[in-house]
């Protein structure tokens, strides 16, 4: 999870997602904010879902991205001592 979040486009992104209502977003809402083409965005969000941060859901033509509850807690318990 730390080497997905090591890139700081995948933390905007992250970031974009928890302030979405439910903590969820349209690829369609990430690309403008980050500035980056869809195809880019869609490489990162594919990171963050293999890293288990995110979970994909397709509908219709567009995917929707959602946070794994409790993933961004456990990072940051994990760098606790």
């Amino acid at each position: 999870m730390f080497r997905a979040l090591g890139d700081p486009t995948r933390v905007r992104l992250l970031s974009l997602i928890a302030a979405h209502p439910e903590r969820e977003a349209c690829i369609c809402d990430l690309i403008a904010p980050v500035g980056l083409s869809q195809p880019t965005v869609s490489h990162h969000m594919k990171q963050l879902v293999d890293a288990g941060l995110v979970v994909r859901e397709q509908r219709g033509r567009w995917a929707f991205y959602r946070l794994v509850e409790g993933q961004l807690t456990a990072l940051g318990d994990a760098l606790r001592p």
